[in-house]
């Protein structure tokens, strides 16, 4: 644990320094703000680091992170978390990122109790319920899998548009896209979901064509 620990303060040291001879006002530029384009929600998983993923680099991504990237209407860290990237930051993409493999989607297809975790999972339960009749019609465990994951996102996303916060920047004439990906462990790719919402009329016509 000791050398754990101490090799993490040890990397820090050395990535001041790769920055700093990369760009002696690396840091210097960091501090004057942050004006990131886009807000990615994405599972906790630490498989999936939201900065590599895209190639972004710091400042260029507002994160938010949660077991299976929920979005729950009563959760106020990510509420706290939108309001601020929308209102404040003035980003123009929320994205909704999900992964295959995703433990969270996976615990909520069997019935074992993990722990607290069960009452966040009850979430993603919920998402099942709604798609029983699809999912349960793939006869195969692993593409009603991966079937899972990407209806999951999908109905993220159309909750985000529903927040009270996207629907105002919408009215408001903001410019503001939603998107929904899911991240493949075992490449390094990402898929395009086409759940890219940008008003409501688009919601209207994308719910209608989601499965």
């Amino acid at each position: 644990m000791k050398d754990f620990y101490k090799k993490i303060l040890e990397n820090n040291k050395e990535w001041v320094v790769t920055s700093l001879a990369k760009d002696p006002n690396y840091f210097q530029d960091l501090a004057k703000g942050q004006t990131p384009p886009l807000l990615w929600i994405g599972c906790s998983d630490s498989r999936v680091p939201a900065n590599e993923i895209i190639g972004a680099k710091p400042g260029e991504v507002f994160v938010h992170r949660n077991i299976a990237n929920m979005v729950v209407h009563s959760d106020m860290n990510m509420l706290s978390v939108l309001d601020y990237a929308v209102n404040v930051l003035k980003v123009k993409h929320v994205l909704v990122c999900g992964h295959y493999g995703c433990g969270g989607v996976k615990a909520a297809m069997g019935n074992d109790s993990i722990g607290i975790i069960d009452n966040w999972i009850r979430h993603i339960k919920d998402v099942y319920r709604l798609h029983d009749q699809y999912l349960n019609s793939i006869t195969d465990e692993a593409e009603r899998f991966n079937a899972f994951v990407e209806v999951n996102v999908k109905e993220q996303v159309f909750d985000l548009a529903k927040t009270s916060i996207v629907q105002a920047a919408w009215k408001n004439g903001q410019d503001l896209t939603l998107h929904g990906w899911v991240y493949g462990l075992n490449s390094g790719f990402v898929t395009d979901l086409n759940v890219n919402i940008s008003s409501e009329k688009d919601l209207d016509e994308v719910y209608q064509l989601r499965f």
